[in-house]
């Protein structure tokens, strides 16, 4: 089962109805019973870096997630500011993040964007794998997804990045460290390509 964590952010729906359409086991899912079923995870996220922290350290599943992710070594997919959380901080708060990977949340530098609209980074991008990686199965060419973020993961292990998106600077937008997988954008959001690396992530 492929559990979807509520914690009270993130377009929770949206991902299960994907799943539904796929005809692929998944429930959005709020208690430790439910996580420990798990035979892969998925941590959406919207909104600050602090408040989602706060939401997902006050639901009981922390301590849970951290069994299932590090020790067990489940399949797990951040989304968004569900991927920001796999770091160690953000620039954008105080809070500490979950330490998965190692890397740090950083505001893009508005000096070196030349568009209309800065901050955020919303809109369809293309999305650029860097290495081979059953995530992005299907999408190693031509792939575009919707993004909406004013902060980017940064790596400090180049051997974690899977993919990069060009927005000023290129930057960091898919990761993965063994088990633990994440991206920048919203796959639920994305049509076609979304629901492909939805895909390749249930088949993991």
């Amino acid at each position: 089962m492929i559990s979807i964590v509520n914690y009270g952010l993130g377009n929770l729906k949206a991902i299960a109805n994907i799943y539904k359409q796929l005809n692929i086991p998944a429930e959005i899912i709020d208690s430790r019973e439910q996580l420990q079923k798990s035979s892969k995870i998925i941590l959406p996220g919207v909104g600050s870096f602090d408040h989602a922290m706060n939401q997902l350290n006050n639901s009981g599943l922390r301590e849970t997630l951290d069994e299932l992710v590090l020790e067990k070594e489940i399949p797990v997919l951040g989304i968004c500011v569900g991927l920001q959380m796999l770091a160690y901080n953000s620039d954008e708060g105080n809070m500490e993040g979950l330490n998965w990977i190692d890397a740090n949340v950083r505001k893009f530098d508005v000096t070196k964007l030349n568009h209309a609209t800065q901050l955020p980074h919303m809109g369809w991008n293309d999305v650029l794998p860097i290495k081979v990686n059953p995530l992005l199965a299907g999408l190693e060419k031509d792939a575009i997804f919707y993004f909406l973020h004013s902060y980017y993961f940064a790596c400090n292990k180049s051997e974690d990045i899977i993919a990069e998106c060009d927005y000023g600077i290129r930057y960091t937008c898919a990761v993965n460290h063994k088990n633990i997988y994440g991206v920048q954008f919203h796959p639920e959001k994305s049509h076609n390509y979304g629901i492909q690396l939805l895909n390749n992530f249930a088949s993991l």
